[in-house]
């Protein structure tokens, strides 16, 4: 019994010691059993790296990216723009801007239509929407398999004459449970995404008077 008391003794001097060196300075690291993160693997500004091959740990931004932390930029009352800009998103007053024109929400893309543009929104439809909205713009996304309700078909009468504008109002600024896309799609890209979701819902609507002719007489050959 007596040896079984001694152990506890020495466990418990031990511990006092080990306790008892806490805050003193040392010209080594500590010795630690569970770290918690308190120190980890990385680089620090204006320090060399060994990984990349010009030695600089400070790297350029990669092109198309959104510095963390941006904010879309705001005119104040006096009309100045705050400086955080980033090219490509802008606070102007103009209908390519704001959607609108005077009061009322504008019709019509105020940037060129083409099949680059039309691929453009897929692709930024694709990454920023699809998720919600489904591929074809149904509201059938995988986030409506995981609660997420309320998601409106595109296809519906209400949105397929609502107003370009708005629509690009509502990416711009979101709507309901909708975030704001703002600040992570410039604006050429947000009016991108309005044409795809307008070739969307011409897909689903479509006539035959919408095939053009030498398709349409292919069409008829086979």
């Amino acid at each position: 019994m007596r040896y079984f008391f001694l152990l506890i003794l020495l466990i418990g001097i031990g511990v006092l010691a080990g306790a008892g060196f806490r805050g003193t300075k040392f010209t080594k690291p500590p010795t630690e059993i569970f770290a918690d993160m308190d120190r980890q693997a990385k680089y620090k500004a204006q320090k060399n790296s060994e990984f990349f091959a010009d030695g600089r740990v400070e790297r350029t931004h990669v092109a198309d990216t959104i510095p963390f932390g941006y904010n879309v930029p705001v005119k104040s009352s006096t009309g100045e723009t705050s400086s955080n800009f980033y090219k490509g998103f802008t606070q102007g007053d103009d209908y390519i801007d704001t959607g609108k024109i005077g009061t009322d929400w504008g019709t019509g893309l105020p940037i060129s239509v083409d099949d680059a543009l039309v691929h453009r929104g897929q692709q930024r439809y694709t990454i920023n929407c699809a998720v919600c909205h489904d591929g074809l713009g149904g509201g059938n996304g995988i986030t409506t398999q995981y609660g997420l309700v309320g998601v409106p078909s595109f296809h519906q009468d209400r949105l397929r004459n609502m107003a370009d504008g708005e629509i690009y109002d509502t990416i711009t600024h979101g709507k309901n449970t909708m975030m704001s896309y703002g600040d992570k799609i410039t604006r050429e890209d947000r009016w991108a995404i309005v044409a795809y979701v307008r070739a969307l819902q011409r897909a689903q609507n479509a006539t035959k008077s919408d095939v053009p002719a030498d398709v349409l007489a292919k069409l008829e050959t086979k």
